[in-house]
């Protein structure tokens, strides 16, 4: 297959949608297809450009990939320093405008299949036009539901702005050959929307199983950071954003300093990070690292005791967070903060891999990490759960083999179609 991609995020990002949308481009291009990606610079997590990437102007990059090569073209984005609402809704703008020139082109790459991913669904008009003008179905990947995201966010209220969107977000899903989300929860919120069922398909991200596993925590660690050997960690790692909510995790540390035998460390960066390090730099009790690059992960992630997860309860709902995926394949309890219903307590609680308290609750995610510190024992049971859960349905190769079956199925579809008007 032919398969053009559009994203706002792409690898070489080491985390969430950037990571996950460069290693399913890789893989489909090692699977024989041809892949053609339109995406932004690399920005993410610290909102900063990387270097050796241009910010006002187009770039295109080739990667071997056997047996075709895979072509990046970067299109012009403004990636704010401080990325406030209205920043952050010119910064999606920008990127929509400036890949809409060349995903209405993508007519003369003969694409079998235009795959959006949302974020940013703003790119999806553009991206839609050129499949149809190219005469292919348009299938869209949904890791964050935006609109829902930006109203839990404050950014939209609940007024017409909001009635709007939601009513122009509608449109466009139902419009697509395919919409794809990372979870059952949100495979209900499609539904919800008005995606007919026959064009959902379940995409869950995947694990990095072989690369992440149960391993002995790092001295080197221990020691950079001075954690005595008989200290227990409960690690954050991930993007340091605000619909996290880890205003929470600082202060169930502050509730908890006086319980000497544990250290809280954040790992990570993003647009609240500085604001989160002011926040708690009166506790002795915390530690701060920045993102590890991708040979330290395994040894980040097992540096934990404990894997904290906090979200904030207006947006759990519509983001199922993508770092949850390797804090299970470490094989690690993880302590979440979710609602009953929510895909988060329908992963951790519902499959005994760690606790789940209500979002917001400080005093019962604190109570909770100090009850899984003293059990050794309930630790090792519920690792074991999420290494397994990991095992059994974060699978990279299952998962993505079964994307490529779904690619295939929907393009026949639509030739079918085609033949028969």
């Amino acid at each position: 297959m032919r398969v053009v991609i559009v994203g706002l995020n792409f690898s070489p990002e080491p985390i969430s949608t950037g990571r996950y949308s460069g290693e399913m481009a890789t893989w489909l291009g090692d699977a024989g297809h041809w892949i053609k990606v339109v995406a932004a610079p690399p920005y993410y997590p610290a909102w900063r450009i990387f270097n050796g990437y241009r910010r006002w102007w187009y770039q295109s990059e080739i990667h071997s990939v056997s047996p075709f090569t895979l072509q990046v073209v970067r299109c012009p984005t403004y990636v704010p320093a401080r990325p406030s609402a209205l920043r952050r809704i010119v910064h999606l703008l920008s990127f929509a405008a400036s890949s809409a020139p060349v995903a209405l082109a993508a007519r003369r790459w003969r694409p079998d299949i235009v795959l959006a991913v949302a974020p940013t669904i703003l790119a999806l008009p553009a991206a839609w036009a050129g499949a149809r003008l190219a005469g292919c179905p348009v299938w869209l990947h949904v890791q964050d539901f935006e609109v829902g995201a930006a109203q839990g966010a404050g950014i939209l209220k609940d007024n017409l702005a909001l009635r709007l969107a939601a009513r122009w977000e509608r449109g466009f899903l139902r419009r697509c050959d395919r919409v794809s989300t990372i979870s059952g929860p949100m495979m209900d919120s499609l539904a919800r929307k008005g995606v007919a069922k026959d064009r959902r398909v379940l995409l869950p991200n995947w694990a990095n199983t072989e690369g992440v596993y149960p391993a002995a925590r790092s001295g080197k660690f221990l020691k950079d950071l001075g954690i005595a050997a008989d200290q227990q960690v409960v690690l954050y790692a991930g993007n340091m954003g605000e619909k996290q909510g880890l205003e929470l995790v600082l202060e169930a540390a502050r509730r908890l300093a006086s319980e000497t035998h544990l250290v809280f460390v954040m790992a990570g960066d993003g647009a609240a990070r500085s604001r989160l390090e002011q926040q708690g730099r009166d506790l002795p009790n915390v530690r701060w690292l920045p993102v590890q690059p991708s040979e330290r992960l395994n040894e980040l992630l097992n540096l934990a005791d404990v894997h904290v997860l906090p979200q904030r309860a207006d947006v759990a709902g519509v983001v199922m967070p993508s770092k949850l995926t390797n804090m299970l394949a470490s094989g690690r309890p993880v302590v979440a903060t979710a609602s009953p219903g929510m895909a988060i307590h329908e992963v951790v609680a519902g499959h005994n891999a760690g606790v789940v308290v209500e979002p917001g609750d400080v005093g019962a995610l604190a109570a909770a990490l100090l009850s899984l510190a003293a059990d050794a024992g309930k630790r090792v049971r519920m690792g074991r759960n999420a290494r397994a859960y990991a095992e059994d349905y974060l699978n990279k190769e299952s998962i993505l083999a079964q994307l490529e079956k779904e690619l295939y199925r929907c393009v026949k579809e639509h030739r079918r179609r085609r033949a028969g008007a």
